[in-house]
């Protein structure tokens, strides 16, 4: 028999193993390609017992037969990097989750059950993610041991690790596993957060248990509505600076744990996740000077853009910040705050056709919640932890390092002479 025919061997309770010609013909390859795969890591092989062939996992077959049918990416016009997804598409001032309106998903939805939509494609209501009491101990430790002046993405980081340090199986890359992560590490984030209030009920939906640690006021239903919402409309949003790191550690493979850190460390930045930060301080200055102006003009003589307004994927409002003032509006603490960002709009519609985006709107929220500064990235980075699981199981599924961009050398040309030391950098023989 030879190797092309060789029969696959299963034993009992494994995934059906297929011959190379089998694989081949899935594949629709010449059986030499098949091994081309294997040798480049896109597939796995074994010999099967009693077998002189290879067998290989008709799972792992297939998932590469999808891949390979797939429609090649359209090539970027703007010689920006193009990722071919299915999780999220923005069009005409609209966003969609899988083909959903994703503003009518979030005001129907809780966020778990938006993110559970996002991984599988398959709506569970009411669906509850819980934290393993062992690992939320061990993460929440690790979080108090921080200094006092640490961030929060300082703290979601430690507690990322933390729970990773405690997971053996955190190397399973199969899809059931990382969603099984995923049930797990979002939950853990929050847990780990010091409570703002120890009266709270730590328990129920998500959301209550993050208002617990943002807040020291009791919250109404109306304003748990209102964080649950924001959370489910910031779950993803197409290839964002973090979200590319992301899929650029898993495409190295980088378990899930260690591809949220990599999002964590890319949303810290001022241009990114802290921006609704930078909102909430400017309309606390705007309700204590009383007027948008002075902080308006504050905020362009020292060469800095408005905090909370315009978005390079929108040119008419950010449906996220529609959908979230919609709500606010009915939100009777919320009033001076979403007069401010109105004042604030108004202003700057003077000389510049800007809309208010979902930082200016999760500043609203925050700063009529009685929430610290800091608390909008909080938010962000607890709600897009779901979108970066959703494209780390994208991106496990494709061929392993291929976010890996050729660098342009623009240095000087070898071969240059060694350099010599600088004056007085010589080691002190004594």
């Amino acid at each position: 028999m030879t190797d092309q025919e060789a029969t696959p061997q299963a034993t009992p309770n494994e995934g059906r193993r297929l011959s190379t010609r089998e694989a081949a013909e899935l594949l629709g390859v010449k059986p030499e390609t098949v091994y081309a795969y294997v040798s480049r890591g896109q597939l796995g092989s074994r010999r099967g017992p009693g077998s002189r062939g290879s067998t290989f996992d008709a799972k792992e077959v297939e998932s590469l037969a999808r891949r390979n049918r797939r429609e090649p990416a359209a090539p970027s016009t703007s010689g920006e990097l193009s990722v071919r997804t299915r999780i999220t598409l923005i069009d005409k001032d609209r966003y969609y989750y899988r083909g959903v309106d994703a503003t009518e998903l979030a005001l129907a939805h809780s966020y778990e059950e938006v993110a559970e939509w996002l991984w599988t494609g398959v709506m569970r209501p009411g669906i509850r993610f819980t934290a393993p009491e062992e690992t939320a101990d061990a993460a929440r430790r690790a979080v108090d041991a921080l200094p006092e002046h640490s961030g929060p993405t300082d703290r979601l980081r430690v507690a990322a690790i933390s729970a990773a340090a405690a997971d053996p199986l955190r190397f399973d890359l199969s899809e059931e596993a990382v969603i099984g992560t995923a049930r797990t590490l979002i939950p853990t984030l929050v847990t780990a957060l010091p409570l703002a209030n120890r009266t709270h009920r730590d328990d129920g939906p998500l959301a209550h248990r993050l208002w617990a640690r943002l807040s020291a006021r009791q919250p109404d239903d109306a304003s748990l509505h209102a964080l649950d919402t924001a959370l489910a409309l910031l779950v993803d949003h197409d290839l964002a600076a973090s979200t590319l790191a992301v899929r650029v550690a898993a495409s190295a493979r980088a378990h899930p744990y260690a591809a949220v850190s990599a999002g964590l460390g890319v949303l810290e930045g001022p241009l990114h996740g802290a921006a609704s930060g930078l909102a909430h301080r400017m309309l606390l200055d705007v309700l204590d000077r009383g007027s948008a102006a002075p902080v308006v003009a504050d905020e362009l003589r020292a060469g800095r853009r408005v905090p909370g307004l315009g978005h390079r994927l929108y040119p008419g409002e950010d449906p996220r910040a529609e959908a979230l003032f919609a709500l606010l509006e009915a939100f009777p603490d919320a009033g001076p705050a979403l007069a401010a960002a109105r004042d604030v709009v108004a202003t700057t519609a003077r000389h510049t056709d800007l809309h208010a985006n979902v930082d200016l709107a999760l500043a609203v929220l925050t700063a009529s919640s009685g929430m610290p500064a800091e608390a909008g990235e909080t938010i962000f980075a607890v709600a897009r932890t779901a979108g970066w699981i959703a494209h780390a199981l994208e991106e496990y599924e494709e061929r392993p390092l291929r976010m890996r961009p050729s660098g342009q050398y623009a240095g000087l040309r070898p071969p240059q002479p060694m350099p010599e030391s600088a004056p007085g950098s010589a080691p002190d023989g004594g």
